[in-house]
């Protein structure tokens, strides 16, 4: 089928909630896909961060057809040996107690929130259910995470919007004012994807963390974007030297399937019972063998350090371009401030030169997959230096 039926059909069948770029991708090998007329394209989204072990990865490939020739899907009133295999892995490489496994990052802050409101209303009484975010933060797209994204562009068209979140910026001043007798938990992202790319400071976070457990406040972390080494740390919190009582991840963890993982600490660990959370496909075995294979990969020390050493280089080339007049982010996340030109228009324009980039507010952003060569790497970066002198 070529690329105008394919638009048309799109356009006929599907609901309008998506500006596409014109380019239909129908295969690919690691951090190079090509479209449905043949034409080649260096990939620097991974799918939003998804395919963390960019595209057809065999051993990837290998584990989850395996399954799916097994068994693909079985209810959660039985057991799952390669769902408690995924868990164990991911629990081990987080330094959590144990997971509720979802279908996407959504999910995952909703499993957060209610750990967090019914640890609060358990202990202290049914008011005690107040969770602060930060300004410029970005949970998810439910009504719910809508209501936990502290950015009021999102706050529109689908009213009422959940209660119960109030929004700080990110300092400790802000926080402490914000924080009432109610407050169950503080919930954060400590790279602001959507937002822009944004690193939360680090004496902010240490200070954070130390607030929390001051006051019996559930310190949450969003890693659903910066999670499963995409930062160069298996989570992104492993940098900042803290630990919380839970963790968002989706993204990255399936490579490439549907999953959400709501991690939880020790305090929090019997939090949930039979009947307070569930979901049908939550933990199936075929995602969870793709859970298995990316863990397994990516928790290892050569691994993140090769991650580590990409981020660098990708970072050093950026700051060399004459159109870029910033940069900022960890590994390989980073968002690039254009001098010249809009980043949807210079996304758009790369797109036509056969790269693929995403943008996030005033720049563009990077999530290459964590396995893109160094050949692949330089490929990009010229068109993207091509892309930029042009503006």
């Amino acid at each position: 089928m070529q690329f105008p039926a394919i638009q048309e059909g799109d356009s006929q069948y599907l609901i309008h909630s998506y500006a596409r770029f014109p380019a239909a991708l129908v295969k690919g090998k690691n951090a190079t896909a090509w479209d449905a007329d043949g034409k080649r394209y260096i990939d620097f989204t991974a799918g939003i961060g998804v395919n963390s072990l960019g595209y057809s990865d065999p051993q990837w490939v290998q584990a989850v057809s395996g399954q799916a020739a097994q068994i693909q899907h079985l209810s959660n009133l039985y057991y799952s040996p390669v769902t408690i295999r995924a868990a164990e892995l991911l629990c081990h490489a987080a330094g959590m107690e144990c997971v509720f496994f979802g279908n996407s990052g959504a999910e995952a802050n909703e499993c957060a929130i209610k750990v967090a409101r019914k640890y609060g209303t358990d202990k202290y009484g049914d008011q005690h259910c107040q969770i602060v975010t930060l300004n410029n933060s970005f949970h998810g797209r439910t009504v719910t995470t809508l209501a936990a994204t502290g950015q009021p562009g999102f706050h529109q068209h689908f009213l009422p919007f959940t209660g119960g979140f109030v929004y700080a910026d990110a300092n400790i001043k802000s926080v402490g004012k914000t924080v009432t007798e109610n407050t169950c938990a503080v919930l954060v992202e400590l790279v602001q994807g959507e937002g822009g790319v944004v690193p939360l400071d680090k004496d902010f976070v240490q200070q954070l963390a130390q607030f929390c457990e001051k006051k019996d406040i559930l310190l949450m972390v969003d890693e659903v974007q910066t999670g499963i080494g995409r930062t160069g740390s298996f989570f992104c919190y492993q940098q900042y030297g803290i630990h919380p009582d839970v963790v968002s991840a989706a993204k990255g963890l399936g490579g490439g399937l549907p999953v959400g993982a709501c991690l939880v600490d020790r305090r929090c660990a019997d939090v949930l019972g039979p009947g307070d959370h569930g979901s049908t496909f939550g933990g199936n075995p075929v995602v969870c063998a793709g859970v298995a294979a990316v863990v397994s990969r990516v928790e290892k020390q050569p691994f993140l350090l090769e991650v580590q050493k990409k981020g660098a280089y990708l970072r050093s080339r950026l700051q060399k371009m004459d159109n870029i007049q910033s940069v900022r982010g960890l590994g390989m996340m980073l968002g690039a401030k254009p001098v010249k030109g809009q980043p949807g228009a210079i996304a758009a324009a790369c797109v036509q030169a056969g790269l693929l980039v995403l943008t996030a507010k005033d720049v563009l952003r990077f999530l290459p997959p964590l396995t893109i060569t160094k050949e692949e790497l330089d490929e990009g970066l010229a068109i993207l230096e091509k892309v930029l002198q042009q503006q």
